[in-house]
């Protein structure tokens, strides 16, 4: 057999068990609503070409190689098992299962005992006040999580209306976009309703200006987590207007919020939720991609100081071309500058990581990018550090800690910001950009500020919801000289 075949055949063989995986991965999220990922990539809804290319993408990243046969044996014992709602990483299933040389199925026993017999968590109805960047984002991961139905359920989205068919516009602006893709599914328009429908899920369309003036009980919503993505309101008295209308129950505002306002970076500080909080804010996209890092960062090497320069995509609230804007800068053209700008991300991490408070600077740029943007993390340390065993911190960190949803690392000469689009992490560190001198290092923290700050606000949502699932193998923490 010729080299060419040889190599054909062997692509054969993994597109065989990559397509065995299909079903599996769709029946435990249908009827268990189990999330299966590899490092936090999602297997959900991957084509066969897509499960390839993933488990080739993780050992890109530097995790370690993945065979097909082995995510394909955890896979049928998970639907042997059948554990209850969870979100469970493969490939930490198999990289442990093997260290431990146990049988499989006693192994898995063990390991997923927090969620074997778990019962699903209770529905939750969420409204979207604001349907633009973020909040077309937050519908597309809702609906990807839909699973069996419980936790989490898209019932509205509140907007202003913008023209005779914007029901339609709305609608196309859910199924395309120039950044993210096409959505992965069907998105049809019950007009006579004022209904999007999007794989199965009906999101009625409710147009208002008023926050407190929506009365969700006449569309069967009741007890309703509310989430403002429009930033108009960013302190307590201004998100309370959503709490007079019927059938709202709490806020969570997708921006830095104000005041005494308490601002949750997943991972971080949301142990902090309590039940009786009605008002909270997910911070910014910045706060929550340097918030892991520097609190890893602390933690192992503990911080005197730091400054920190965001380099950010431009955003909806600059101009295209040059015009009046009530802003410093941010009148000039987005498209064709670099712009000064401020930011109070470092300031924000103190209200989630108080022992940085006061340790802090910061500064933006904004940068002729649609999406991702780049945190660079100037710091003095207490203890003295090494780039390798810095980075080899960081990398265990992001695969073996409590903050493995939220760190990523990558060591590639080639990536660039675009390879970013559409992580679920929070920031991903980029370890061959590492800077190491004594007490003094410079950290670069790449992030997709829609889609990753998306996901953690997401996170948030489940945990005010009480539907955060498991997440399992359960974290390790990650010592330095481990």
């Amino acid at each position: 057999m010729d080299v060419f075949a040889a190599h054909r055949d062997d692509w054969k063989v993994k597109e065989e068990l990559a397509e065995r995986m299909i079903p599996l991965i769709g029946g435990l999220n249908r009827e268990r609503d189990v999330v299966t990922s590899l490092h936090g990539h999602r297997l959900l809804g991957l084509s066969t070409t897509g499960i390839l290319e993933v488990h080739e993408r993780v050992a890109q990243l530097g995790h370690g190689q993945l065979a097909l046969e082995d995510t394909l044996a955890v896979l049928e014992a998970l639907r042997e098992l059948a554990p209850g709602a969870s979100s469970l990483d493969v490939a930490r299933l198999v990289a442990e299962h093997a260290a431990s040389g146990r049988d499989l199925h006693e192994y898995l026993r063990d390991a997923l005992s927090p969620a074997l017999g778990a019962e699903p968590a209770a529905p939750v109805d969420v409204v979207l006040y604001g349907f633009g960047r973020i909040g077309r984002l937050l519908a597309r991961i809702i609906i990807a999580h839909t699973g069996g139905g419980s936790g989490l359920r898209l019932r509205a989205i509140v907007v202003r209306r913008g023209s005779e068919n914007d029901l339609v516009k709305r609608a196309s602006l859910l199924l395309r976009d120039s950044v993210h893709g096409r959505f992965e599914g069907s998105v049809d328009v019950d007009e006579a309703n004022s209904q999007i429908i999007a794989n199965g899920t009906r999101i009625q369309v409710i147009y208002s200006d008023d926050p407190a003036t929506v009365d969700y009980t006449a569309y069967g919503i009741h007890d309703a987590i509310i989430v403002d993505n429009t930033g108009r309101w960013r302190d307590e008295a201004g998100l309370s207007r959503h709490l007079e209308s019927k059938g709202a129950a709490r806020v969570l505002l997708t921006a830095p919020g104000k005041g005494e306002l308490k601002n949750i970076v997943h991972g971080i500080n949301d142990s902090t939720i309590q039940p009786g909080d009605r008002i909270l804010s997910a911070a910014s996209c910045t706060t929550n991609a340097i918030t892991p890092v520097l609190k890893a960062v602390d933690e192992a090497y503990g911080i005197v100081r730091g400054h920190v320069e965001t380099v950010h995509s431009f955003t909806n609230d600059q101009n295209l071309i040059d015009n009046f804007h009530k802003g410093d800068r941010r009148g000039r053209s987005a498209v064709l500058n670099m712009v000064i700008t401020e930011t109070g991300a470092a300031k924000a991490v103190a209200r989630a990581l108080p022992e940085l408070a006061g340790k802090l600077t910061g500064s933006a740029i904004r940068v002729p990018t649609p999406d991702v943007s780049l945190a660079v993390l100037h710091l003095t340390l207490e203890n003295p550090a090494e780039k390798d065993e810095l980075n080899d911190y960081l990398r265990r960190a992001s695969l073996h800690s409590k903050l493995r949803q939220q760190i990523d690392y990558v060591e590639s000469p080639e990536v660039v910001s675009t390879d970013f689009v559409g992580s679920h992490r929070a920031g991903i560190v980029d370890g061959l950009a590492t800077i190491a001198n004594d007490r003094n290092v410079v950290l670069y923290v790449w992030y997709d500020n829609e889609y990753g700050y998306s996901c953690q606000v997401v996170r948030v949502l489940e945990v005010m919801a009480g539907a955060h699932p498991v997440v399992l193998p359960e974290r390790r923490e990650v010592l330095l000289h481990a």
